[in-house]
């Protein structure tokens, strides 16, 4: 067990692509947990997903041991993603640690997310360093982004740190700041165990690998521990810590973070938040956990082979114990039969569970188009949660329709502020303020429908602001407004996995833009294929697939007229009896068909 008094836990957060990895990756190199030849980008990001895409998705524990003074440390370092979906994993990594590097970097200067990543470590009360990194880059901002930090933020610049985790500059200074700024953990070693769980993931040969950070006594090999929140008790079979490999050891004393094996198979005894006690001396309180994360989006999986449906459903398990944030319970489908309603906190979540399903489960899915959710307050006084728009009530019974409501900061060009107004009065928002943070950039605050934010939003918004415009948003409430079920019939049947809620104003242009999207990604058939979007019994766009034709007179040349009408007559019938039997077959893109918005829709 290592001394308290020389243990660090720190976490690095900051807006997306600021550096967090590059600069970990440095930390590893310059205290010797890794080699030259191991050495490579992303060391930390070992998903698939995350080195595919360059993003940190998973918040990944390291400990390493760094002498300074001639006094070895051991350093617990936390790096965290950056992109608003996974501000969670973010505030889950700071309940393990005493302090925080806020990185910026030192040309795009404080983003939304650098603000919001900020916020969450100082009301958890750490110690937040401010670093500037990427100071190498060919043209930097340092001293407007010194004024920036300490406007935005409200830090003191007088002591930041200048990195560059690309080529390697002020990774010492880093260390030094860590070790004599942030404060030593506090907790007594011989005091009952009280350890929280901060993470955990699925071993197919070892059960579940639990990640913990212990606040209070020493947790050993061979011990005998209770999981409070889960009730149940279970022999610890190894205890070790990453470096940044998993490494066995002893034991774990206050301030040290690690894992622990006890051969648990049940997916449903590890709870992230939930407190480890030792079985024969119980900690009487558990410590405070974390809150439960609201989903804000959800949409429905299934998979393509019916039979992979348990299979499915096995993983979906092993991605809530990797993911805490995320949710699913069964659904069926008239159209796309059993599967899965998924939960999650926004879109890039979404796609990326359905990427991580997709490689490391090697399930094929079909997707529905996402959605947001909704309360309607019925006439009996009672509230609904809608989650899928199969469960709108009945128009009769419905007093009210409340929409999720978010506040959205964007931070953007000074010249580009006109455009983001008109694209927020374009989608229902209400404008809150405008702060200057220099010169040339702004930050403008707004409250918008979450569904007019989720699907395409911060697309929209880089391509106004030409790659530099950032945003976040938090979910304030929910707020009444003239929203309607639009159902979406193939071939006079409403397909149910293609219904979305959409306000009443937007609803006749967004269902010709639907109908039209599912003209073009639904093939033609031997027999016409009408589309309908509809507003109960009303409906308020149609486009219609017209039939394959082949021509049958082709081999009756000559000869008397009635011998062609005699076949085209049979033709007709044969048509006839096709589209009242015939199935169409509905792609995959089109259920992502509803998405559509933009100029067309």
């Amino acid at each position: 067990m290592f001394d308290q008094r020389f243990i660090r836990n720190f976490s690095i957060v900051a807006h997306i692509d600021h550096g967090k990895s590059t600069l970990s990756d440095q930390l590893l190199l310059k205290s010797g947990a890794i080699t030259e030849r191991e050495f490579r980008d992303q060391v930390l990001d070992d998903l698939q997903v995350e080195r595919q895409r360059g993003i940190t998705v998973k918040a990944r524990a390291v400990a390493i041991n760094y002498t300074y003074n001639g006094q070895q440390y051991e350093i617990n370092f936390i790096d965290t993603p950056g992109h608003v979906d996974f501000h969670y994993e973010v505030s889950r990594s700071l309940a393990a640690c005493e302090g925080a590097l806020l990185l910026v970097d030192a040309f795009q200067g404080v983003q939304a997310q650098t603000v919001a990543n900020a916020y969450a470590a100082i009301n958890a009360n750490l110690e937040v360093i401010p670093v500037v990194n990427k100071v190498d880059l060919p043209i930097t901002r340092i001293p407007e982004v010194l004024d920036e930090i300490e406007s935005v933020v409200g830090l003191d610049t007088t002591d930041c740190l200048m990195t560059s985790g690309k080529s390697g500059i002020g990774i010492e200074e880093c260390f030094k700041a860590i070790i004599e700024r942030i404060p030593a953990p506090k907790g007594d070693p011989k005091a009952p165990l009280r350890a929280l769980i901060f993470d955990s993931k699925y071993d197919t040969y070892r059960g579940v690998i639990t990640y913990i950070r212990v606040m209070e006594g020493t947790l050993s090999k061979g011990q005998k521990i209770y999981f409070m929140k889960a009730a149940t008790a279970h022999d610890v079979l190894e205890v070790g810590q990453f470096r940044p490999d998993m490494a066995p050891c002893e034991d774990l004393g206050p301030g040290q973070v690690g894992y622990f094996i006890s051969g648990v198979k049940e997916l449903g005894s590890v709870h992230v938040g939930d407190t480890v006690t030792d079985f024969h001396n119980r900690a009487t309180q558990a410590l405070p956990g974390y809150e439960i994360p609201q989903q804000m989006v959800f949409c429905g999986m299934y998979p393509i082979d019916a039979t992979d449906f348990e299979k499915l459903r096995d993983e979906l398990n092993k991605m809530c114990l990797n993911d805490a944030s995320f949710s699913f319970q069964p659904d069926t489908s008239d159209a796309l039969g059993f599967g899965f309603r998924c939960g999650f906190l926004g879109m890039l979540h979404m796609e990326i569970i359905q990427q991580r399903l997709e490689q490391e489960a090697d399930v094929d899915l079909i997707q529905t188009a996402p959605n947001v959710t909704y309360e309607v307050l019925l006439r009996s006084g009672e509230v609904v949660v809608i989650n899928n728009p199969q469960e709108v009530p009945d128009p009769g019974q419905v007093e009210e329709f409340r929409e999720p409501i978010a506040r959205v900061q964007f931070i953007l060009q000074s010249e580009r502020i006109g455009s983001i107004m008109q694209l927020c009065a374009d989608r229902r928002g209400t404008y809150l303020n405008t702060e200057y943070l220099g010169p040339k950039r702004a930050q403008l605050t707004y409250e918008l429908p979450l569904a007019e934010i989720v699907f395409d939003m911060y697309d929209r918004l880089k391509s106004i602001t030409q790659g530099y415009g950032t945003m976040n948003y938090e979910v304030i409430g929910f707020k009444a407004a003239d929203l309607v079920k639009m159902d979406i019939l193939v071939k006079a049947e409403r397909v149910d996995a293609l219904a979305c809620i959409v306000h009443r104003s937007v609803a006749e242009r967004r269902g010709r833009a639907v109908c039209k999207k599912l003209k073009e990604e639904i093939t033609r058939h031997q027999f016409e294929i009408p589309i309908q979007a509809a507003l109960g019994a009303r409906v308020i766009a149609r486009e219609t697939i017209s039939a394959l034709r082949k021509d049958v007179t082709a081999k009756c040349y000559g000869g008397d007229i009635s011998r062609k009408r005699k076949l085209l007559e049979k033709q007709k019938e044969g048509k006839k009896r096709m589209k009242q039997f015939g199935a169409v077959e509905i792609p995959q893109k089109a259920f992502m068909a509803v998405l559509v918005v933009g100029d067309d829709a």
